[in-house]
């Protein structure tokens, strides 16, 4: 099915066509349409297009409304103050154009694709080989997931990338510890959980340190081992590979919990680029882009500055031989544009390594390697803090993890859950996943409802408040109109055109057109925030008409029970698919 023009787009038509006959120089003239609390639209074009032509104002918008074809569509349009236009669509328009939504065979609600969509790599939930996950975590994988869904669903090829940290300096020491204990990570068994790979490692960890830092000959060792993987011997490489084995049996189990898809050909760390970094290097010095600085390779800037407003040159090779994330960071950039055609690079990435990712931009730019068609951009996101407006730690000034974060949100939403359970008639396998999506969609709302740069307060008791702008509130919007289509028996839903919309009608359908052109918005940023603000409007929307439109009301005549169970339902759908673009889903019973 072809996507639904929006109703505010239909009137954008109208006004721009005549505007154009009134006045023939703005052909192309924006009305600046924009909703509005005195009619359904305002129209402020007008003013500065009759300066332009020194034209009186309210003149022109008289002539424009003479003009103007209404049809079906508009059951008003009135000048108003210096010329501004007030336009009111007709009910039937509304719940036409609902209807078309409705009836769409794809289940895309009419929402239109992207008109040029190209193809994107997010890089985007980045944990550490052998280290725990924490709560800074938390926001890459839960936006960097949100634009993933979001992009897709407006028609972007999208190809994810998990730079997860799997090499560097500090695995000689965990391979050499490895190779003379080397049965620390046999699984006698059999498979292990999560939980259990990521103590396997921070056990591993702990003691290969602790030996580390009292055993000279150790460490030495452990140094050797070093350059061994970088020359990729073969056993050292094996006993590498344990690491990273185990790493994702506990990365994965967490994302499980994070109700994330995560699938092993998008995860490739910083070792999937090795072989890149000497080309890269190589090229870089080769077209003058860097030069050798004291046995180091760097690029210079006189526009970009650190924290203390001094030049700081990007170091891309080290004095010593050794290469830094800039190499890593860049080769992955040749890879992404040219084997994987990517118009798009977005990296989904803490804000405090925004000089790093503007040093590196600048280099591939200069490189040739990103230019106006093909553009990298950082998806910047800020700091998770407690209530006390300080980054979020434990009681004993420790960096949360994220397993146990998670872990309590669901136990709090289960709280919650069971406490209205007995209403509804909830078992307990149904108490049990409900509060799993509950407390994880709680969890991914508080994040995705704040704009990414932004920090935001990590709170659990309002993050699962049946009350304001919360996940929960809009998972019980949508559970509560699944209890009413259950309850209407034979009545089924059916737009009616023909009939007047009360005004709460009227602002529920108004809001549920602006599902299309809003989401093609969102993808732009991406900025999820603003479809997380979409969907808690819409629920308020839906508060509103049922404090004011009782749906199931035997005094109710049966075409006006159809067509609210019609816009109920189509609520429903919007806020269910919604909500899984943000990676959030929908209980039909709560």
């Amino acid at each position: 099915m072809a996507s639904v023009q929006s109703l505010t787009a239909s009137v954008h038509q109208r006004l721009a066509n005549a505007l154009s006959a009134a006045l023939p120089e703005a052909a192309d003239a924006d009305p600046l349409l924009r909703r509005s609390d005195r009619a359904d639209y305002q129209a402020n074009g007008i003013l500065a297009l009759a300066k332009k032509a020194k034209a009186n104002p309210r003149e022109l918008a008289t002539q424009v409304v003479a003009r103007i074809e209404s049809g079906d569509l508009l059951a008003d349009v009135e000048v108003s103050g210096p010329g501004f236009l007030n336009v009111t669509i007709t009910d039937k328009a509304i719940t036409e154009n609902l209807a078309a939504r409705y009836a769409d065979p794809d289940g895309r609600l009419g929402v239109p694709y992207a008109e040029n969509p190209g193809t994107t790599v997010i890089d985007y939930a980045q944990p550490n080989v052998a280290k725990e996950m924490h709560v800074g975590h938390l926001r890459s994988a839960v936006i960097g997931d949100a634009a993933v869904q979001i992009l897709e669903f407006t028609g972007e090829k999208v190809i994810r990338r998990h730079h997860i940290g799997d090499w560097g300096t500090q695995f000689g020491m965990l391979i050499q510890y490895l190779v003379e204990h080397p049965h620390e990570l046999d699984h006698e068994g059999g498979e292990v959980s999560g939980e259990e790979a990521m103590s396997n490692l921070d056990r591993l960890y702990k003691a290969s340190r602790a030996l580390f830092d009292s055993d000279e000959e150790f460490k030495t060792r452990a140094r050797r081992r070093v350059v061994d993987l970088q020359a990729g011997d073969p056993e050292t490489l094996a006993q590498w590979q344990k690491f990273v084995d185990e790493s994702k049996i506990y990365f994965y189990s967490v994302f499980d919990k994070l109700d994330m898809e995560i699938r092993d050909a998008d995860v490739v760390g910083e070792s999937g680029y090795n072989d890149m970094l000497d080309e890269t290097c190589r090229l870089l010095e080769e077209s003058g882009v860097a030069v050798d600085s004291e046995g180091a390779l760097c690029v210079f800037f006189d526009d970009i500055k650190g924290p203390d407003g001094n030049p700081v040159p990007l170091i891309v090779r080290k004095s010593d031989g050794g290469y830094g994330y800039a190499a890593t960071d860049l080769s992955a950039i040749r890879d992404r544009v040219f084997n994987l055609k990517a118009d798009t690079l977005l990296y989904v990435v803490d804000a405090r390594q925004s000089l790093h990712f503007r040093m590196v931009f600048e280099t591939a730019r200069r490189a040739g390697w990103l230019n106006d068609d093909t553009k990298a951009e950082q998806l910047a996101f800020g700091t998770v803090l407690g209530k006390d407006g300080k980054p979020f730690k434990t009681r004993a000034g420790e960096t949360v993890r994220l397993v146990d974060l998670l872990d309590e949100a669901i136990d709090r939403a289960t709280t919650v859950v069971r406490e209205k359970a007995g209403k509804v008639g909830l078992i307990e396998d149904e108490i049990v996943e409900n509060g799993r999506y509950v407390g994880i969609g709680a969890v991914k709302y508080a994040d995705l409802s704040t704009s990414a740069v932004r920090d935001y307060k990590f709170d659990l008791d309002q993050m699962v408040s049946l009350n304001g702008d919360t996940s929960v509130y809009l998972q019980y919007a949508y559970a509560r109109i699944q209890s009413i289509l259950r309850k209407a028996g034979t009545a089924r839903p059916a737009a009616h055109p023909e009939l007047a919309l009360a005004p709460a009608e009227r602002a529920l359908g108004l809001h549920l057109d602006q599902f299309g052109e809003l989401l093609l918005e969102v993808a732009k940023g991406p900025e999820p925030h603003k479809l997380a603000a979409y969907l808690y409007q819409l629920a308020s929307h839906l508060t509103t008409f049922y404090d004011q439109c009782k749906v199931l009301d035997d005094a109710n005549p049966q075409e006006v029970v159809e067509n609210r169970l019609f816009l109920v339902d189509l609520t429903a759908r919007t806020l269910h698919q919604g909500m899984a673009l943000l990676g959030i889903r929908t209980p039909e019973r709560l």
